[in-house]
């Protein structure tokens, strides 16, 4: 037994806490190498520096601070480059602070009763010499909420909204050699976009983009198929080209397309030409002869390529996939794709798991969609912002419909640009049927509210023709100015009683549920008890302006004009947990909880929904003590066309199945197993039981997957359970379980599914509830070999999960670089005199004319053959604690000239001879901002001055 094991009751807090620390220390040994179109995209996930709280700038007072505060590179604080974050926690992205913090009973019973704030991320880049002339963009796919972005001390971008991405050309700030850049990131998350959890940080990926002068901008690959008149299918590609460089340019632009096998279909060429620090677009039809579609159960991709080509050889390339289908929208018999009716059997989300908040790693979202395969759905609305791209690359992949939905109804530049943003980025995937201009709009009846809507919508028809536009409306259906006046599809949330009259007003008008049920419940509860916030699970509790399951699904499915529905919601989420309130913190609505656990609602819709595969499921479990004899309420759920009952063996009933409703039996507890079987056509096509357990013995867990890839991203959750002596789940068990991650990874959360926990998500215990929890592990960046989970409990027989780590190649990495030494910057220049000033010459707070500004190389000539030439030169700078007890040297990396180095008017070095040469100069001990002056003595002839960059290091360095 390990060492772990024997100290498994004792807390972990101590071992959890160092896994968790190395982790966010370690840095990707791998460099992408440019590729042959000299376009890299690197990840920027590693290497941050991050301060939980804001840092107030100091009020503006005096003539001096106020003239820079208006100038460009001299953000105060920790905007700036000169700032100590040496004692700033290391980390990696994505990262949300707020499920990190405790839950707090003052808080936004919205957002889950967790503190938001303001967090400040740092992070350095160096780019070499040899890369002046490539152009650089800076990337961010969201930050919650509000976002401010400095480069090198310069404000270069902020955006109001946690849910788009942030695309800045950062390429005129840069600094490049041993000149570090600074990036920095104020994100303030105290305003709020929607009454969910948003979380808060940088809590999407984050990327630097490095590209030719002649490019194709991003986003600027459009390619959206298209089906003729005469059923022939084509791709109108447009290529969207920026030169940045510095003359006018020309080049080839190359379009292929390959079909999901890899073969080349077709391919197009055109010339283009391009002004310097302009754009231009080149347009190709591409032909499909033989087209292979996208559907839902077989989702073909093509892969279209745009390659442009300077002087015969490829200067910029960029790809991506896109499928061939057709969807329309029919007022009276609902949605059809290629042909083929489809009725939208769909789940609304938000975008936090547990363990993880919103920052959640791309293979957690291939497992929670994957959940929903499995239960039978074929579209996703995602609430009420859009999705990360990963997410509908893999909507594309696994075959899913998507109501993409954008956060703000306004049409004020900077949120109508959000919304073009949107429909720029998923224009090409075949996923994406709907866009979704706002959810439940108090506006949505209202004149304004029309006009506003005519506006987005006609923005989103100017980038993409061929979609319909809907909008989550939840009343005004009627009204003169209705905005459904201005939607191809019409999206109703609720309002069953309005589907009729809708239809009956206006038949040509499409209409689909955008958001449907609203209905409690707690997984593995089956008594409702408001005082301890739980629900039971059979789907009799639901909101006042929503439905049960059964209910919301039949009126949709009894309509054919309905083209379908979204569940309020697949997954549980923090924050909004109606009714209930504190303790509770998170919602009950979902088809899943946090975790992707499924209740009871998972088997009603999947009985529902899925046809072709014999299923029958039963509720509740069987450990019912202390009530034998006594009548429990067992719930049925099945696609076949009777059911039968048994108990131990003995038949108690059988029913024809309501396909609707459920089945419902009333059964005397008796200790054993109940066993249900299904029936088509008379013969008994799928069975299912639940057993009376014994007690608990032992933990068990269950990976999800077979092993990780070692790459730093990978994730898996882990089921973590209890059994009994026989290896029956037991579904009551409630044990705090320990956890210890040792090997090629690390835990970076758990959750259980009780909406009412307040365990700490990143903790070393979970207790399970009502038998379940998850652990969520993740590899290390370049590891392999395996992971060790280890799980144990007070009583119980613990348990040892080896999980296999395979070595696979690191993503494109921009390599994280350390701290730099402080840089002295902004240096102030006195004119030349022939005679030797005082070195510690005071200059006016209010003169910005008479001293130039400048930053190294700093260098003039003096042609006064009869004298000495003297210049002061004069620059502040605050070091590093680690530097400022007497450990650090003030290094000139290379002085022309004789000096005389000034530190708060004491001489601290001099340099005696005219030759350029470095000099160290031992900085004295001091705390706060310090003064630096430097006499330089020119002679005729020479140049002199400051010529390279002045340094706060080590002395051993």
């Amino acid at each position: 037994m390990s060492a772990v094991l024997r100290r498994c009751c004792a807390p972990f807090a101590m071992l959890v806490a160092l896994v968790l620390s190395t982790a966010a220390l370690a840095a990707p040994s791998t460099r992408a190498t440019p590729t042959e179109s000299g376009r890299e995209r690197l990840s920027l996930d590693r290497g941050w520096l991050f301060h939980l709280g804001d840092i107030v700038a100091p009020e503006v007072k005096g003539h001096g601070a106020s003239y820079g505060y208006g100038k460009a590179g001299f953000a105060w604080g920790p905007a700036g480059t000169t700032y100590d974050d040496g004692d700033w926690r290391a980390l990696s992205l994505p990262h949300d602070w707020a499920v990190e913090g405790p839950f707090d009973a003052q808080e936004n019973l919205a957002q889950g009763y967790r503190p938001r704030g303001v967090g400040w991320y740092r992070r350095y880049l160096r780019i070499e010499p040899q890369e002046r002339g490539r152009q650089f963009e800076l990337q961010f796919d969201a930050i919650a909420t509000h976002a401010t972005v400095w480069v090198n001390g310069i404000l270069v971008h902020r955006n109001w909204s946690g849910y788009n991405a942030s695309n800045i050309n950062i390429t005129p700030y840069l600094r490049y050699g041993d000149e570090m850049n600074t990036i920095a990131v104020r994100a303030d998350a105290v305003p709020m976009e929607g009454w969910w959890y948003e979380g808060a940080g940088i809590y999407r990926h984050a990327w630097l983009v490095k590209r030719a002068p002649l490019h194709i901008v991003t986003d600027g690959l459009h390619a959206t198929p298209r089906l003729g008149q005469q059923g022939q299918w084509s791709i109108p590609v447009a290529v969207t080209l920026k030169n940045g460089g510095k003359a006018a340019a020309s080049a080839l632009v190359e379009v292929t397309l390959r079909d999901p096998s890899g073969a080349l279909v077709a391919s197009r060429r055109s010339k283009v030409q391009v002004p310097v620090l302009a754009q231009a677009e080149a347009r190709l039809l591409l032909a499909i002869g033989k087209p292979e579609l996208w559907s839902l159960e077989h989702p073909q991709l093509y892969q279209v390529s745009a390659r442009v080509i300077q002087n015969g050889a490829a200067v910029d390339e960029v790809s991506l996939k896109t499928g061939l289908r057709e969807m329309r929208f029919d007022a009276a018999r609902g949605a059809f794709l290629n042909g083929q009716h489809v009725k939208l059997q769909g789940v609304s989300i938000h975008q936090d798991h547990a363990g993880v908040g919103v920052a959640v790693p791309d293979a957690i979202w291939e497992y929670r969609l994957r959940r929903l395969k499995e239960l039978g759905a074929n579209a996703i609305r995602f609430t009420h912002g859009a999705p990360a791209a990963e997410v509908l690359d893999m909507a594309d992949r696994m075959g899913f419909l998507v109501m993409d939905e954008n956060r703000n109804f306004n049409i004020s530049p900077d949120y109508l640009q959000q919304l073009e943003w949107l429909v720029r980025r998923d224009r090409h995937h075949p996923s994406v049927v709907l866009w979704s201009l706002f959810n439940e709009e108090p506006m949505q009846s209202t004149e304004a509210g029309y006009e506003m809507t005519r506006t987005m919508a006609a923005a989103v028809k100017t980038l993409d023709a061929t979609r319909p536009v809907t909008a989550a409306m939840n009343g005004g259906f009627f009204a003169p100015y209705s905005v459904a006046h201005a939607l191809d599809v019409v999206g109703a949330n609720y309002q069953v009683d309005a589907y009729d009259k809708f239809h009956q007003q206006f038949p040509k008008v499409p209409f689909t549920s955008s958001e449907d049920t609203s209905a409690f419940m707690t997984r593995g509860v089956y008594t409702t008890d408001q005082r301890t916030n739980v629900f039971a699970s059979y789907d009799d509790d639901y909101a006042s302006w929503g439905n049960s399951h059964r209910d919301a699904w039949e009126a949709i499915a009894r309509r054919p004009f309905v083209a379908g529905g979204f569940v309020w919601t697949g997954f549980d989420y923090r924050g909004e947990p109606t009714p209930n309130q504190w303790p509770a913190v998170n919602s009950v609505f979902g088809i899943m909880d946090l975790n992707g656990f499924a209740k009871n609602a998972y088997y009603i819709h999947q009985v529902q929904w899925i046809k072709e595969q014999p299923l029958v499921h039963i509720a509740p479990h069987w450990n019912w003590a202390g009530r034998e004899g006594s009548d429990i309420r067992v719930m049925v759920m099945s696609n076949g066309e009777r059911v039968a009952l048994l108990l131990n063996g003995q038949k108690l009933g059988e029913q024809q199945v309501d396909p609707y409703r459920m089945n419902y039996f009333m059964v005397p507890y008796a200790a054993g197993k109940l066993e249900a079987i299904a029936y088509r056509g008379g013969r008994p096509v799928a069975r299912t039981s639940v057993e009376t357990t014994g007690p608990a013995v032992r933990i068990e867990l269950v990976p999800d997957r077979e092993a990780l890839r070692g790459d730093g991203r990978d994730a898996m959750p882990v089921t973590v359970r209890a059994v009994d002596a026989q290896g029956r789940a037991v579904p009551l068990a409630d044990a705090e379980v320990h956890f210890a991650v040792t090997g090629a990874g690390l835990s970076i959360g758990h959750g259980n599914g009780d909406p009412t926990s307040h365990e700490d998500e990143k903790g070393p215990t979970r207790r399970l509830f009502n038998g379940l929890a998850q652990l969520i592990v993740q590899s290390f960046d370049s590891s392999s070999g395996e992971l060790l989970v280890e799980a144990c409990a007070d009583g119980l027989a613990p348990a040892r999960l080896v999980l296999p780590v395979r070595a696979v190649a690191t993503p494109p990495t921009q390599p994280a670089s350390e701290a730099p030494f402080n840089t002295v910057n902004y240096w102030r220049i006195s004119p030349s005199s022939s005679r030797r000033p005082d070195p510690n010459l005071l200059l006016a707070d209010f003169d910005m004319n008479t001293w130039e500004y400048g930053d190294p190389p700093m260098l003039h000539d003096y042609q006064d053959a009869a004298h000495a030439g003297y210049r002061i030169f004069r620059a502040s700078f605050t070091p590093r604690k680690k530097l400022a007890d007497g450990s650090g040297v003030l290094h000139f990396l290379r002085l022309a000239g004789r000096a005389e180095i000034w530190l708060d008017g004491q001489l601290i070095g001099r340099k005696d001879d005219f030759a350029p040469a470095p000099l160290r100069v031992v900085l004295p001990a001091g705390a706060g901002t310090r003064q630096l002056n430097v006499l330089i003595e020119g002679r005729q002839g020479q140049t002199s001055g400051i010529e390279s960059a002045v340094r706060i290091e080590p002395a051993q360095h």
